[in-house]
């Protein structure tokens, strides 16, 4: 009997040195002590992100004050005096620039004793959270950290990604924001949300400059509405431990992912490209050992037959000796998509059709 494993941490991710949270802080207090250019900066973010902002400072920076007098959505008010604890009262954070250690130790002990998370403006071994570099599309947000360790590296990914993810982006998002609820509404199976999130997507990326439009939220509904569904399964060949070996084929198959069989040779960094909501399942130590093969064969089939996308991590090795099935399950109707390197693809791929075409040309045979 094939059964499941429990996943321990070791495949369920990579370490974190850092967990990213974003905060929703649309009408909350933020703290801010201090007044320099990094203080301003703060300042600014925490405005742009709806928060109201408290700075405590008797010596302020122009750039503090140009926020002040110009903030970007949240008020700001500045209190011309240092930080009190009582000034931390009802804080969602707190954020402050100190000139040296013993200033930061103090003001984390004044936070912690607050029950305040807190921030120490390049002081990275007082803080509870960092700030990291931001990529703004917003509500599409995405954030960039190092763990402190070398802020100008993260700046440096920063521009990649803004170079990777169009402006245009930021009205697709906003658009998914407003349809959301609407569709939530209406009762769709997960099945038909996950095809009209698909195609929102696809267009997205085929059309970043566009505005979405209500005429295509209903185009897009009838579209994907009652559509049957029908589950697909995937051999993804693992070519070695070095994730960065998968092909994009590879990546975008785990993206989309409902379940992920996989076996104990498969490193935990592949897996990490799947989907968090989706069901990671060990079986066995090898997915051809013996006969256990038919009833993880069994298995898949009966998954996709619920209409799950299921990704079978493998070998490329393996990949070679699981002509046979992939042929079976494609005479029994069930899509299936082999994705592997170039040159198993190059070796094996004629091969696999021609087992696939194999009883179409033994039945014109005897005909």
């Amino acid at each position: 009997m094939v059964t499941s494993t429990p996943l321990n941490n070791e495949f369920v991710s990579m370490p974190l040195a850092r967990l990213p949270v974003f905060l929703a802080l649309e009408g909350k207090r933020a703290v801010v002590a201090g007044g320099t250019t990094g203080a301003a900066w703060k300042t600014e973010l925490l405005s742009a992100a709806g928060a109201e902002v408290h700075v405590y400072a008797s010596a302020r920076s122009q750039e503090l004050l140009d926020v002040a007098a110009r903030p970007p959505r949240g008020p700001v008010t500045i209190h011309d005096r240092e930080l009190y604890a009582a000034d931390l009262k009802g804080a969602a954070l707190a954020v402050a620039a100190c000139e040296d250690d013993l200033a930061a130790a103090e003001f984390a002990a004044m936070a912690r004793a607050a029950r305040v998370p807190l921030n120490v403006i390049d002081r990275p071994a007082f803080c509870d959270f960092s700030f990291g570099a931001i990529v703004n599309r917003s509500p599409l947000v995405v954030g960039i950290s190092t763990d402190g360790a070398a802020p100008v590296f993260a700046q440096m990914v920063r521009a990649k990604l803004e170079a990777l993810i169009p402006l245009g982006f930021a009205r697709w998002a906003e658009a998914a924001r407003r349809w959301r609820p609407r569709l939530q509404a209406l009762g769709l199976t997960p099945f038909d949300r996950r095809r009209f999130w698909e195609t929102f997507a696809r267009e997205a990326a085929a059309h970043p400059d566009r505005v979405p439009t209500p005429k295509d939220l209903d185009a897009w509904l009838m579209q994907t509405r009652g559509g049957e569904a029908r589950g697909a399964l995937a051999f993804v060949g693992v070519p070695s431990d070095d994730p960065e070996m998968l092909t994009l084929r590879a990546v975008r198959a785990l993206h989309s992912a409902d379940v992920i069989l996989f076996d104990a040779g498969v490193p935990a960094a592949v897996l990490d490209f799947g989907r968090r909501e989706a069901r990671k399942l060990m079986i066995g130590h090898s997915m051809y050992d013996g006969s256990a093969a038919g009833e993880i064969d069994a298995l898949a089939i009966r998954l996709a037959r619920q209409g799950k996308r299921i990704v079978r991590l493998v070998s490329a090795a393996a990949l070679a000796s699981a002509r046979e099935t992939i042929a079976s399950f494609r005479r029994r109707g069930i899509p299936i998509d082999v994705v592997s390197g170039i040159d198993w693809v190059a070796e094996n791929e004629a091969a696999i059709a021609d087992e696939q075409t194999a009883p179409q040309k033994s039945a014109s045979a005897r005909t």
